[in-house]
């Protein structure tokens, strides 16, 4: 385990234990670690199993349960579907894509607009700029759009071609 990352023991009664600090911390206090990207993993202090995932669900789940879902019932339905799905590797990835272009777009709104603030006295002119800002970020979802929708067919024709070849072998 590298040394930047923090190790959090969970403990038997659900306790979680930050090493780095020699302090026990909640739930909320990991959600922080998470929105100022520090790297953690947690373990089980008993048998050292790995539960940085369940963690995260659980993260995830308070969240949803306090007011604002992010993840409508749908779109929890879809996910659910797609688990021991021939998809789900697709899906997966889809997903890990997806997430990735919406941080590095929304960083890159965030980047612009402070940038013409700053250096555009004229209002006309930044609202130019930021028009031509979001037509490239239009362009770039379609592209990968795109870019996913071929990877789909290139999978569902792939699947197709070895279950017409199993059918054809046994005949």
């Amino acid at each position: 385990m590298s040394e930047n990352i923090r190790v959090i023991k969970k403990y038997p009664n659900r306790r979680l234990y930050d090493t780095s600090i020699s302090s026990y911390i909640t739930l909320n206090d990991v959600r922080q670690l998470v929105v100022d990207c520090v790297k953690f993993q947690v373990i089980d202090a008993r048998s050292k199993d790995d539960l940085t995932h369940t963690t995260l669900l659980q993260i995830i789940n308070e969240q949803e349960d306090k007011g604002a879902p992010m993840f409508s019932t749908q779109i929890l339905e879809n996910i659910i579907r797609f688990y021991g799905n021939s998809m789900q590797d697709f899906a997966r990835g889809y997903l890990d894509r997806s997430m990735a272009l919406f941080v590095e777009q929304q960083s890159s709104i965030k980047d612009k607009i402070e940038n013409l603030v700053n250096s555009t006295p004229n209002p006309m002119n930044m609202n130019q700029q930021l028009f031509s800002t979001f037509s490239e970020m239009a362009q770039s979802n379609l592209n990968m759009w795109s870019e996913m929708q071929k990877n789909f067919q290139n999978v569902a024709q792939t699947q197709t071609t070895a279950n017409s070849t199993e059918k054809e072998e046994e005949n």
